[in-house]
């Protein structure tokens, strides 16, 4: 059979309507995510799930057959939502939870637990609809914040699917982002992606601070290493169908008179009749992200602070109605319209109105009426993930002519700097640069724009669609572990046969991070029952086990000193041979202690939440319970400073699992584990964690199964995902 690519978003890319209550009318959205989804969804093998627009409440089951045979029709899926589901998941905790604060308006945002439930539902109503229509092998991509539990309920039920998220706004910063109540399931949510996609570096890296801080996931780069698989970050400026918005100024151009439509003479008779003037443009939703009050209020500083463009400019204003049932966006229509009332009465004349304000929206050919007629567009958005508008405005600009001003903060800022980048909060800035739009020469109009042209045009919304398709393919090569093969069933029972044919095996066993789950304080460390019981089975099948730990003598000793077991300590300083006594491997000595010692405290009082561990011939760093960013800078600057300490002397520096470590050099856990290698085994088996298991795989002989917990990198043949699957490995052993 062969693979599919479902695409999930929350609407389908559909208009449907009905007619006379009973004829169903579909026909195809324009817009960004529609258009640039066209060569995804219509090539190949494909399926759109998303939800019609209408409710449950408002279709009766005739219509909603027709609907559905409509949508397959366009290799659709339509989701049925209940006019409740739409009040709590859409209305509610998409809209008044997770918008605003993702835009920083923590002032807007609801916390509901009945709303947080609509969305786990709706959330699970998608799934369930994807996974049935899913095979192995088949790609989806879910978009938007409407849906952030879709990929982890898909990856729990089918993790041999690749599964990608694309968020279409700002990803806000840890510091924002903690405040949510349910801010790890979101997280664990978007985590089932194979790769996540963002329009800009600075949200991508606003995600991997918080996951990395809340979740505690390593993160290295863009890359975040979970126990089986590794999950990718990037960027992706979503471009625009630039053809199309050039093309149709192009025609736009070439219209007669009497084809022009009414609002383009409007704008012609007033550009003839006040020769010299221009017009500034506004296009927005009306939503409180965009500025528009700002704006409004940033033109009444311009003109009082630059009196002498009185009649010289116009600001034409197009809100487009938005979520007009919100409290918010109720309050915000009233501001704006009071705003433009009261400046209009304050500076107009008998032939000169400052703003043409249109609370609707407009059809296609109207916005290429303004695009092409409006000599500034003034974009102020105070948060906006991307912003289309200005992309499209450049595009209609077929003779380089115009100045884009442009907030920087709008994710278009990053590709779009030879516009005009102001602060939307500061007036004055904005007032400057209006003035310096409506002086700038041409010439200066023409390069500026040619560049963002250029750019616009080599990376528009097709190259967009296809570059995340073509990374999110990518994902299914692992290419983090390129030598380890992961402990499947197949390879769990091949490892297990070997184990039960061989007639003398001995295993090496890491403690923290194999045989049990790291613990912020790890005193509180200690073996199951279950584990206990293991290692019985184990030595009654004539099986030798050693367990090689970084951890002191004593701790290893209050564990496993009752049991028939080899123990090393301190990575192969302590040996405690089976029924033996403790004995020292090296000849060492801990002088150099009292000097580093105290660097070690430095860096424990300048970083929260890490400690020392002091061994009998080592010191450790434990930097697990500090905040994962600062911890890692630490670390680096600590490795580094006592790298230099101790270059002069018979040390080494041991990077470990949140840990740094000071031992006397030679003493490692390869030497350790062959030194017990005394006699002649057909089965050894070797397992652990971080870098100090690495000596084991690197030194014992090339027959040694060796196996790294977690997928990292590594030299070791093979990996399993957790200390569960360790544990489930040894059981197998001992049955």
């Amino acid at each position: 059979m062969k693979n599919k690519t479902i695409i999930v978003s929350n609407r389908l890319p559909l208009q449907i309507s009905i007619e006379n209550n009973q004829d169903v009318t579909v026909s195809p959205s324009v817009g960004g995510l529609a258009t640039g989804m066209k060569s995804v969804h219509q090539e190949g093998d494909s399926l759109w799930i998303g939800w019609s627009g209408l409710t449950e409440e408002e279709v009766n089951p005739e219509i909603q057959t027709q609907i559905n045979n409509a949508a397959e029709k366009e290799k659709c899926l339509a989701i049925n939502l209940t006019e409740k589901e739409l009040d709590d998941y859409y209305y509610g905790f998409s809209n008044r939870t997770i918008w605003p604060l993702f835009h920083y308006f923590m002032e807007y945002t609801k916390f509901d637990e009945e709303q947080w439930k609509g969305y786990k539902q709706v959330n699970e109503k998608f799934a369930e609809k994807i996974i049935e229509n899913l095979n192995d092998g088949d790609t989806v991509w879910v978009h938007d914040y409407q849906l952030l539990l879709v990929p982890g309920i898909i990856k729990a039920s089918k993790p041999n699917v690749t599964v990608g998220f694309f968020l279409h706004i700002p990803f806000p910063s840890y510091e924002v982002f903690r405040t949510l109540p349910w801010r790890e399931s979101l997280l664990k949510g978007m985590l089932g992606a194979d790769l996540l996609g963002f329009h800009t570096y600075d949200y991508e890296r606003h995600f991997l601070s918080s996951v990395s801080r809340i979740l505690r996931h390593e993160t290295q780069f863009n890359e975040i290493t979970l126990k089986n698989r590794i999950v990718k970050v990037d960027s992706f400026p979503m471009g625009i169908d630039y053809e199309k918005f050039e093309q149709a100024a192009l025609e736009h151009f070439e219209k007669t008179q009497d084809q022009k439509s009414e609002l383009q003479v409007r704008l012609d008779q007033h550009l003839d009749t006040q020769p010299g003037s221009k017009m500034i443009l506004s296009i927005d939703r009306l939503d409180y992200t965009k500025g528009i009050a700002n704006r409004i209020q940033a033109f009444e500083h311009f003109l009082e602070k630059y009196p002498e463009f009185k009649e010289k400019v116009r600001l034409i204003m197009l809100a487009v109605p938005s979520r007009s049932n919100v409290p918010q966006y109720q309050k915000l229509k009233r501001e704006i319209d009071e705003l433009v009332g009261r400046i209009n009465g304050k500076f107009s004349t008998v032939s000169w109105t400052p703003i043409w304000y249109f609370y609707r929206s407009m059809p296609f050919d109207n916005l290429i009426d303004l695009y092409t007629s409006c000599d500034i567009a003034l974009l102020t958005p105070r948060r906006d993930g991307m912003n289309l508008v200005a992309k499209e405005y450049i595009a209609t600009r077929t003779d380089l002519s115009g100045v884009l001003i442009l907030s920087e903060m709008a994710g278009a800022a990053h590709e779009m700097n030879e516009a005009l980048i102001i602060n939307p909060n500061n007036y004055d800035q904005i007032a400057d640069a209006l003035k310096q739009a409506y002086e700038m020469p041409l010439k200066e109009q023409k390069s500026r724009n040619r560049i963002i042209q250029r750019r616009l045009k080599r990376y528009g919304i097709k190259k967009w669609a296809d570059e995340f398709m073509k990374a999110l393919e990518g994902t299914k090569v692992n290419h983090i572990s390129k030598k380890a093969k992961h402990v499947n069933e197949k390879t769990e029972q091949y490892i297990v046969d070997e184990f039960n044919q061989a007639s003398k095996k001995i295993l090496f066993l890491d403690f923290d991070g194999t045989l049990v789950d790291f613990n912020d304080d790890p005193e509180l460390v200690a073996p199951d029952p279950e584990l206990y019981n293991t290692i019985d089975k184990l030595n009654a099948k004539n099986c030798e086990l050693v367990i090689i730990s970084g951890r002191d003598k004593d701790f290893l000793h209050t564990h496993f000193g009752d049991k028939e077991v080899t123990l090393i300590a301190e990575h192969g300083l302590w040996l405690k041979e089976k029924n033996g006594d403790w004995g020292i491997t090296e000849n060492v000595n801990k002088n150099w202690m009292s000097s580093i010692r105290p660097v070690f405290e430095s860096f424990v009082d300048r970083t929260p939440g890490t400690f020392i561990e002091e061994k009998n011939y080592s010191l450790a760093w434990h930097y697990r319970k500090s905040d994962p960013q600062l911890g890692g800078q630490r670390a680096n600057e600590l490795s580094s400073v006592v790298k230099d300490l101790t270059s002069n002397h018979d040390l080494s520096v041991l990077n470990g699992n949140k840990v740094i470590e000071i031992k006397n050099s030679g003493v490692n856990k390869g030497r350790a584990a062959t030194k017990q290698l005394k006699e002649k085994y057909d089965f050894i088996f070797a397992i652990g964690d971080d870098w100090t298991d690495e000596y084991m795989f690197r030194e014992l002989p090339d027959e040694t199964f060796t196996v790294k917990v977690g997928l990292q990198k590594t030299d070791a043949d093979y990996f399993v995902d957790d200390t569960e699957q360790v544990k489930h490995l040894l059981e197998k052993f001992a049955e």
